[in-house]
């Protein structure tokens, strides 16, 4: 398969032949399996509050043994634990607590932060499903599948273009994926519609486009994705597990990807396995 090299001022230099990693058949079966496997990597850990359940300020639970001075023995009350809120003389006033049934206690069975959301990935499973995920950025067909419209993608440029400036690059990128396209392309957020907004997630974010470099090159952009060659995953080339999403490379990412694949997957599958 080949592509277009294109310089700094967005006109095609040469034809360059890409990787045999970009012709390979995509497998949508092996892609989503690998992504939901590797999805509990970057999920940042949730769970209670240590002690949470039993920070109340009263003076106290009960004891139900004999001869304990504020204890519940033959008051006729169940073996719940119980704080003491007030009291008159030897007559108290208690209720319910730290139980999951009491008011302010502890749940029953909570999120716990050290949850390992490991699981474990075959070596042959992540190289397929990282050939079809670069594969479904030179692919028209999942390309067009995923936005809905006919687009192209995959395009490789020269060194030059890490030193534009972002006005620059934009224009360029607005020639290349058309005018109207650009909203996919750079990172649009919006207000979310709906009760989210008041959950936490009052904007929403598209993916926008990955801009892969080589791992001694340097580049920030404002509005895109971008990533080194070295450290691609497959939530860069697939978010949510699907193929055909919008990317360009760099000419030194290019080859660094031809020379370094097989290495790149042990790499990963060793972070995986860990």
């Amino acid at each position: 398969m080949k592509a277009k090299l294109i310089d700094k001022t967005g006109s095609m230099k040469k034809e360059i032949e890409l990787p045999k990693n970009f012709s390979v058949s995509v497998r949508e079966d092996i892609l989503q399996k690998v992504f939901e496997a590797q999805k509990g990597m970057y999920k940042q850990p949730y769970g209670t509050m240590y002690g949470a359940g039993a920070g109340y300020s009263a003076s106290g639970l009960i004891q139900h043994r004999r001869h304990v001075w504020k204890g519940g023995y033959g008051k006729g009350i169940s073996r719940v634990p119980r704080k003491i809120m007030s009291r008159h003389g030897a007559s108290f006033n208690w209720i319910g607590a730290t139980i999951t049934s009491a008011r302010g206690g502890r749940a029953a069975h909570p999120p716990k932060p050290q949850k390992d959301f490991f699981k474990k990935v075959n070596k042959k499973e992540l190289q397929i499903a990282f050939n079809s995920g670069l594969a479904g950025t030179v692919n028209e067909k999942y390309i067009e599948k995923k936005y809905g419209e006919k687009m192209h993608s995959g395009f490789v440029f020269s060194s030059d273009i890490l030193a534009l400036k972002t006005k620059e690059f934009i224009k360029i990128m607005s020639t290349l994926f058309g005018a109207n396209s650009l909203n996919r392309v750079l990172k649009v957020k919006t207000v979310r519609a709906g009760r989210g907004k008041l959950r936490g997630r009052k904007y929403k974010s598209n993916a926008g486009l990955l801009f892969v470099i080589s791992s001694k090159e340097d580049m920030n952009r404002k509005g895109i994705e971008v990533v080194k060659a070295n450290e691609l995953m497959i939530k860069d080339l697939a978010p949510n597990g699907v193929p055909g999403r919008l990317a360009c490379y760099t000419e030194n990412a290019i080859a660094e990807i031809a020379t370094k694949f097989d290495k790149k997957v042990k790499t990963m599958e060793n972070k995986i396995t860990k």
